[in-house]
């Protein structure tokens, strides 16, 4: 589900954007705000992942919360719906991943919507699964398909992911990720969760701790010693 702040000072404007929203599925507004102060409060209150955002707007306008967001963690996705085009170039350099023109259209709106979607790593149905895990590096999101992934181990606050190109940092702890891919990661640590399908057998080391082997990696994770004997069961029946 993708949690929607909605950002305009025009009421108008803003039962149009509800009413286009209410037929999309996957979709949740969680907020509205009538101007820029008042959008940066409730995003910090309630860390919606997408704001459709005005421009003109008073006290604080709609590229000066952008420029407000970019400095956030996490950093939301942002498209604005204007009246106005001549905005368009300052927008995507706010980091902006459409601009709407009002009246803003059901297909013009959805094609952004599915924008926000990819750039979230999110699906459009809580029935369906994600395909990518999302990790930030600075301004810049990388989406990690499903299958790249080897495992993934928490470490302090955050949780690492690793996968075919390496490592990536989340910040989706790691029962969240147990929950959720309950049926590709399995845990076998109390800081680890592996993909089953890259799962080919045990190894004891020279300290008589066993550690799995995967496909298409030299890392080999600890195994719990609790968890050996579900691993052993689990590999029997596959």
């Amino acid at each position: 589900m993708m949690h929607i702040l909605l950002v305009d000072d025009e009421p108008l404007a803003l039962s149009r954007l509800q009413r286009l929203l209410g037929g999309m599925p996957g979709c949740e507004v969680v907020a509205e705000a009538g101007n820029g102060r008042e959008a940066l409060q409730k995003y910090a209150l309630l860390k919606p992942d997408l704001l459709l955002l005005d421009i003109h707007m008073p006290e604080m306008d709609g590229l000066a919360v952008a420029a407000e967001l970019k400095q956030m963690k996490p950093q939301p996705a942002i498209i604005f719906c204007t009246a106005f085009d001549e905005h368009a170039l300052q927008a995507f350099e706010e980091q902006a991943l459409d601009y709407l023109l009002k009246p803003v259209r059901r297909e013009r709106l959805e094609a952004a919507l599915n924008k926000a979607r990819q750039y979230l790593g999110l699906t459009e149905s809580d029935d369906v699964k994600r395909k990518y895990i999302r990790s930030r590096v600075g301004e810049k999101v990388i989406l990690i398909p499903l299958e790249d992934i080897f495992c993934a181990r928490a470490e302090d606050k955050y949780t690492i992911i690793c996968h075919r190109g390496g490592e990536a940092i989340i910040d989706e702890p790691l029962k969240d990720l147990e929950q959720e891919f309950s049926v590709e990661l399995l845990r076998i640590h109390r800081n680890t969760l592996v993909a089953r399908d890259k799962i080919r057998g045990l190894q004891r080391d020279n300290k008589g701790q066993q550690h799995l082997l995967l496909d298409g990696t030299e890392f080999s994770p600890l195994i719990s010693r609790r968890n050996v004997a579900v691993i052993r069961e689990w590999l029997k029946e596959q």
